[in-house]
């Protein structure tokens, strides 16, 4: 690939003496760390060693003395693998002591075997599931240039890096994600590629000959191809990709496994294990560095890479000297900045559609209202749908605040295509950026798609919305491929995750509105299709927040028979309950389950008391996971896929009418 060969400033300055020296001497932090720990991947950290450090020696924007600076450059190790590489730099750039390197994979360390966003300063986002840093890394890029279209390239203007391997290609995820920033022509997001052609089963060739220069293209990328090992052909790669504004660009570097081994370079078993003592000694003797001293970083190495940092430290005042003057000058950019990161407590300013003169309404139909609204009044919601606007109702908020495009960066709706995985990779990477509050809508039967980075998100406590419609059987005639039953069950599984399955229009108002409050996870909507009564419930917020709340039935007596149930099978618990006379019955909604979890045991015992022992759980979905709240008593719902026909019919079939529930719990009523 024809790269500008011109002499530029950083190339002009390159010491390739010291630079050569303080590869080696990365390289050597890696394999040492990889073999006191006697776990981990050297092979690839020492192929990427070159890329990685040209970036963060001449490119990377960062600011020494605030980790979180909006205007920081982001950097994904998508190959998280690679993790001794990154932390070896950030130990150079004065982030990590040596003796955090020397716990690499340890117990309560700062280097886990895996980068961990919020354990480590410089970790921009958890990575190890491959594929999704680059997902992620496009969500970043995302809210760079729709941030600077809203508050100005003086004071956003920052690039996304992304370093990924073979691995990372092979998982469908990234190519997705790829296609996505392509088309949306996200000019600063920049992925090397590390394409060693290994990995730990063998050469890549065994598996794979996709010709990612061709696929790139075909996603409207710029593509370089260099050599990943030759320092001027990176830095001249760097700057032709950084010029680049209407597409982003995808650095392949061909690189060699274990580079600078003694012995096994090339050898792809060094992927995932140590190298040996005796091939660690004589490599650092190939690289001129004493083969008896372990951790080993000379002075002139650490004064080398400061170089940059001082550099760093002169920029950043320089942007906090114009921020200052814009907050104290501007009539409008303080209150554009308080929006986004200042205001703490959006969810309380919030106004709510008025449902009260609405008699039904499918609690998907109220979320398109309430999104609507919501993003009305705030600048903050950021999301989209996987293609299906029009049935999760997201098309009014499409239309009033306009598609993201690459000619139209201050829309707020992302077109994700039939892309759910991709999609909740980019909302990662939105949230991890800072200022939007991100969403993505699917069915959800889909969920399924979108659950491995789900799970990335409750783990670093992202506040992403996920929402999820034609939450059952109630879907109908799309028959059992799209009528959910397990699902609400593999959600409800994943620590740090809040799902919310609202029973009416203002149940639902009430779980976007702590959506925007919870700050710590992520929250999951279910919603109906069918329409459903609004019910007339006072103080719903509070009720809400608590995850369940006695909705029929005296709260000062103990009920002969309670009913627990979410979303729509609430109706059916309110059906039933009048047709059980004679008999003490209390229904309880139950919207959330981690939320009444995490109530005081004295609200969890009023709602649910004790003493009251016959407790049926109702929903229209796997019944597990609802045992620990019914006693002696049993659950109701659906343990088999459903079936194609009309709603109306599939209720009657699998008895989810008030008629045949009541007889069924007067017959195990016990005695």
């Amino acid at each position: 690939m024809h790269l500008l060969y011109t002499l530029n400033k950083k190339l002009m300055n390159l010491s390739s003496e010291l630079d050569k020296k303080s590869t080696a001497v990365i390289r050597s932090l890696i394999m040492d760390g990889v073999s006191k720990a006697n776990s981990g991947h050297p092979g690839g950290a020492m192929s990427s060693t070159d890329m990685a450090y040209i970036l963060f020696r001449y490119y990377l924007n960062y600011n020494p003395d605030n980790p979180q600076w909006i205007n920081r450059d982001r950097f994904v190790l998508s190959a998280g693998h690679e993790s001794m590489l990154l932390y070896a730099l950030l130990h150079l750039q004065g982030r990590l002591s040596m003796e955090e390197l020397k716990q690499f994979r340890q117990l309560n360390s700062k280097t886990p075997g895996h980068p961990e966003y919020g354990l480590t300063d410089g970790v921009d986002a958890s990575t190890g599931p491959l594929g999704q840093g680059v997902g992620m890394g496009v969500g970043m890029a995302i809210s760079e240039a729709a941030l600077s279209a809203r508050l100005s390239k003086e004071i956003i203007d920052h690039y996304t890096y992304v370093l990924a391997g073979d691995g990372d290609f092979q998982e469908p995820v990234a190519l997705g994600a790829a296609a996505t920033a392509g088309h949306l022509g996200l000019g600063k997001l920049i992925v090397f590629y590390d394409k060693n052609n290994a990995q730990i089963s063998g050469n890549t060739s065994r598996a794979d000959e996709t010709d990612i220069e061709k696929v790139f293209q075909g996603f409207n990328w710029q593509v370089l191809e260099i050599n990943g090992n030759d320092h001027v052909q990176i830095t001249l790669a760097l700057n032709q990709a950084r010029e680049e504004k209407n597409k982003p660009t995808i650095i392949i570097g061909h690189t060699t496994m274990a580079k600078g081994a003694a012995h096994v370079e090339g050898d792809y078993h060094t992927h995932g294990a140590p190298l040996s003592d005796e091939e660690i000694a004589a490599t650092k003797e190939k690289f001129g560095l004493p083969k008896d001293k372990s951790f080993y970083v000379p002075d002139s190495v650490y004064s080398y890479f400061n170089e940059h940092r001082e550099e760093m430290q002169k920029k950043c005042k320089r942007w906090q000297n114009n921020f200052d003057k814009k907050i104290k000058t501007s009539d409008t950019f303080p209150a554009k900045w308080e929006s986004f990161f200042e205001d703490n407590h959006i969810a309380g300013k919030l106004n709510t559609p008025d449902f009260r003169s609405v008699e039904k309404i499918a609690t998907r139909a109220a979320f398109g209202k309430i999104l609507a609204s919501f993003a009305e009044q705030s600048q903050k919601i950021i999301g989209g749908s996987a293609d299906l606007e029009p049935s999760n109702q997201t098309k009014a908020y499409a239309d009033l605040v306009g598609d993201f495009t690459k000619d139209h960066r201050k829309g707020r709706n992302i077109a994700f295509a039939v892309r759910e995985f991709p999609m909740a990779t980019i909302l990662n990477g939105i949230a991890l950026h800072g200022a939007f509050k991100p969403f993505g809508a699917t069915f959800l039967v889909f969920s399924d798609y979108a659950k491995a980075a789900m799970r990335l998100s409750a783990l670093q406590h992202l506040p992403v919305l996920y929402v999820y419609t034609h939450d059952s059987f109630y879907v109908g005639e799309d028959g059992p491929t799209h009528q959910p039953v397990e699902q609400l069950a593999g959600l409800r599984a994943i620590p740090n995750m809040v799902v919310i399955r609202p029973a009416d229009a203002n149940e639902t108002a009430m779980a976007i509105k702590l959506s925007f409050e919870i700050k710590d996870k992520p929250v999951a909507l279910a919603l109906t299709r069918q329409a459903l009564p609004v019910l007339k419930t006072k103080d719903i917020y509070n009720k809400v927040k608590r995850g369940a709340y006695i909705i029929y039935g005296n709260e000062y007596e103990t009920p002969e028979i309670l009913l627990i149930a979410s979303g729509s099978e609430v109706h059916l618990a309110l059906k039933t309950a009048h047709l059980l006379k004679n008999k003490k019955v209390r229904v309880v909604s139950m919207p959330s389950m981690e939320l009444f979890d995490a109530q005081p045991e004295e609200y969890k015992s009023k709602v649910l008391p004790p003493e009251a022992k016959y407790r049926i759980s109702i929903e229209a979905a796997s019944t597990f996971g609802w045992g620990k709240y019914i006693a002696q008593g049993w659950s109701f719902g659906l343990n088999h896929f459903g079936e194609s026909a009309p709603a109306g019919e599939l209720e009657k079939v699998f008895g989810f009418t008030p008629e045949n529930l009541s007889k069924e719990i007067l017959d195990k009523l016990p005695d």
